[in-house]
C-alpha cells in the first residue's frame, strides 16, 4: 500500500467516525424506538459519498477498496447498526450486482444515481418459503413480447419500500422443466414499477430503524434490458455478491461488539459496589479482557479476508468463516456487556440492551451460522 492510499484510508475512516459520533450515535436510541431513521441522515451520508463507496469513479462513486469500505461500515455500526446495514446492502448487494454483471447501458442508467444516493438499491432473493434454500424460490419471470412479466412474492428485503431499484431473482425456467438454481435469473426492477405492491415494515427485535419489508409483484412488466447478465445465472450472481455482503455483516458485527465493549469498560469504571468501582474486581476484569480479545480477533480476521485475493470456493469459505466468527463474537460480547451492566443492562434506558438485540440478526441474515458452517465444512473436503 502506498502512503497516499494509506492516508486516504485514514481520512475516510476518520470522516465516518466523526460523522457517526455527531450525527448518528446521539439519535440511535430514539430511532430504535421510532422504528425509523430520518431521510436527512441518509442524505448527509450521500453527500459524503458513502452511497457510492464500492462504485467505480467513472460512474460517480468513490471506488474504495474492500478494506476501507468495511472499516467505514464498522464505524457506522458502532453508532447504529441500522445505518450500517442500510448502506451495506445498498453497496455490496444492490450496487455489487450491477458493477459485476451489468451491461454498459445498465451501469450508465443506474450507477450514477445510486452513487449519489438519489436511488437506494435493494436485493430481493428470499421468499416466505425460500430462505436458506434460495434455489427453491418461486417468483417467476416469463417472456412477453419485447420484455418480461414478473410475478411472485419477496420477503425480508432491506430498504425494500425505500428502494428506487430492486435487484430481483426470479425463475425463468418453466414448471414443466425446472432446472433448480440454474433456472433463476436476475432482473433490475424500478421500485415504483406498476404492479409492485410493497408490504408493511416488519416489527423486528433489532435493527429497528432499518426498513425491512416484503413486496408482491402483480404482472410487473419490464423491458428486455432489465435482465441482468445472462439468463439462468441469477442465483450464481446472487451467491457471488453474498460473499461480499457477508463481509459487510461481519464488519457490522465487529462494530456492534466494539460498541458493547466500550460501554462496558466505561460503565465498569463508574459503577460502584462494595465501596469500589466494579472494574477493580477480577471477575469483571477477566470478562472485559475476553471481550476485548474476541473483538480484536474478529476484526483481524475481517481485515485479513478483505485484503486477500481469493477466487471461487476459497473466497466463499473465507467469507463464511469471517461472517460466522464475527457474528457469534458480537452475540457473545453483547451478552457479556449486558451482564456487566447487571439489571441496568436489561433496561431500554441503557445502550447495551439495543446492541444485544441488534447483534442477534448478524447470526441469521445473509446466511445463518448453520449455513456458514456447511459452506466451511464443504470447503474442507474440496
Amino acid at each position: 500500500m502506498t502512503p497516499e492510499v494509506a492516508e486516504q484510508r485514514r481520512g475516510i475512516v476518520a470522516l465516518a467516525r466523526d460523522f457517526a459520533a455527531r450525527e448518528i450515535a446521539p439519535h440511535a436510541a430514539e430511532w430504535d424506538r421510532a422504528r425509523a431513521m430520518p431521510r436527512e441522515v441518509l442524505a448527509k451520508l450521500a453527500e459524503l459519498g458513502f452511497f457510492g463507496m464500492r462504485i467505480p469513479e467513472q460512474h460517480g462513486g468513490l471506488g474504495l477498496d474492500a478494506l476501507t469500505y468495511l472499516m467505514v461500515l464498522e464505524e457506522l455500526a458502532a453508532a447504529d447498526a441500522s445505518v450500517s446495514i442500510t448502506l451495506g446492502v445498498h453497496n455490496s448487494l444492490g450496487c455489487g450486482m450491477l458493477c459485476r454483471h451489468g451491461s454498459a447501458l445498465q451501469k450508465t442508467q443506474w450507477l450514477p444515481r445510486m452513487a449519489s444516493g438519489k436511488i437506494v438499491g435493494a436485493f430481493a432473493l428470499s421468499e416466505p418459503d425460500a430462505g436458506s434454500d434460495p434455489a427453491s424460490l418461486r417468483a417467476e419471470a416469463r417472456r412477453a413480447g419485447e420484455g418480461w412479466v414478473l410475478t411472485g412474492t419477496k420477503s425480508w428485503v432491506t430498504s425494500g419500500d425505500l428502494a428506487g431499484l430492486l435487484v430481483v431473482m426470479a425463475r425463468t425456467d418453466t414448471p414443466e422443466a425446472r432446472r433448480g438454481g440454474r433456472g433463476i435469473s436476475a432482473f433490475l426492477v424500478p421500485g415504483d414499477a406498476p404492479g409492485v405492491e410493497h408490504g408493511k415494515a416488519e416489527d423486528k427485535m433489532g435493527l429497528r430503524a432499518s426498513r425491512t419489508t416484503g413486496f408482491v409483484m402483480h404482472d410487473v412488466r419490464v423491458g428486455h434490458e432489465a435482465l441482468l447478465g445472462e439468463e439462468g445465472k441469477g442465483l450464481a450472481y446472487a451467491l457471488g455478491v453474498l460473499d461480499q455482503g457477508r463481509l459487510g455483516v461481519a464488519a457490522q458485527a465487529v462494530g456492534i461488539a466494539r460498541a458493547a465493549l466500550e460501554w462496558a469498560v466505561k460503565y465498569s469504571a463508574e459503577r460502584q459496589q462494595f465501596g469500589r468501582p466494579i472494574k477493580e474486581f477480577q471477575g469483571i476484569q477477566f470478562k472485559l479482557a475476553d471481550m476485548a480479545t474476541r473483538v480484536a480477533a474478529a476484526r483481524a480476521l475481517l481485515h485479513e479476508t478483505a485484503q486477500q485475493e481469493l477466487a471461487g470456493g476459497r473466497r466463499a469459505v473465507q467469507a463464511s468463516m469471517t461472517k460466522l466468527f464475527a457474528s457469534e463474537t458480537a452475540m457473545w460480547v453483547t451478552t457479556q456487556a449486558v451482564q456487566v451492566f447487571g439489571g441496568y443492562g436489561y433496561m431500554r434506558d441503557y445502550p447495551v440492551e439495543r446492541l444485544f438485540r441488534d447483534a442477534k440478526v448478524t447470526e441469521i441474515y445473509e446466511g445463518t451460522s448453520e449455513i456458514q458452517r456447511i459452506v466451511i465444512a464443504r470447503g474442507l473436503f474440496g
